[in-house]
């Protein structure tokens, strides 16, 4: 099945740009197309779908490899749906978001009590090098945070606080309630920013709102 590789050295999360009702309509016309027999409607709505998966799994999960792993697996998924999707039945980004994070829950329990691994920092030629070491600094204490996090809160946090998804839709996928998707978030969140007080001024914030 055609399903386009994820950028392995992405380590930033995709920001939410989506107009969802749009985005909604534009992947079940593309799944429909690819039903229909058109392989490059898969390619388009891969590159449309994947990076938003494998930021989650990559955030989950803290390993590109099992990221790249698993946002190709629930693609694989999702066009095995493709020929009896119900467009009313779910969103496709909704669909895999909830394919990605049930994939990275095996992913975690295959892995039992293994130690953190080493997180490297997302390259970027711009700032200075001091801005850099700074910069890789934030994203590995942030990501090695996410890592302590009780592996729902995690999901919770990274598809509400650095994903920008509504609580409803949060619900959906991790198939809870939306009360207990801001129960989760609340004690993740609390739990994040206590983790990280510690570090504030090794990691050169200064202030409250940095």
């Amino acid at each position: 099945m055609p399903a386009q590789e994820p950028d392995g050295e992405r380590k930033e999360p995709v920001k939410d740009t989506y107009d969802h009702s749009a985005a909604r309509d534009a992947d079940a016309a593309l799944l429909a197309r690819y039903a229909a027999g058109d392989a490059a409607a898969a390619r388009l709505l891969a590159a449309r779908l994947s990076p938003r998966a494998y930021a989650h799994a990559y955030r989950v999960l803290g390993d590109g490899a099992e990221a790249e792993d698993v946002t190709q697996e629930a693609l694989l998924r999702l066009w095995k749906q493709a020929a009896n999707w119900d467009e009313g039945r779910a969103q496709a980004s909704t669909w895999l978001y909830r394919v990605v994070a049930n994939l990275c829950t095996d992913k975690l329990r295959q892995r039992r009590t293994e130690p953190l691994d080493d997180i490297d920092a997302p390259a970027d030629p711009a700032p200075s090098a001091e801005a850099r070491l700074q910069d890789g600094a934030r994203h590995d204490a942030l990501q090695a945070a996410l890592l302590r996090l009780p592996e729902r809160q995690r999901q919770a946090v990274i598809l509400r606080h650095i994903e920008g998804l509504a609580n409803g839709e949060i619900a959906e996928i991790l198939d809870v309630g939306v009360e207990a998707v801001e129960s989760l978030t609340a004690r993740g969140k609390k739990a994040l920013t206590a983790d990280l007080a510690a570090q504030r001024d090794a990691l050169g914030y200064d202030d409250d709102t940095a």
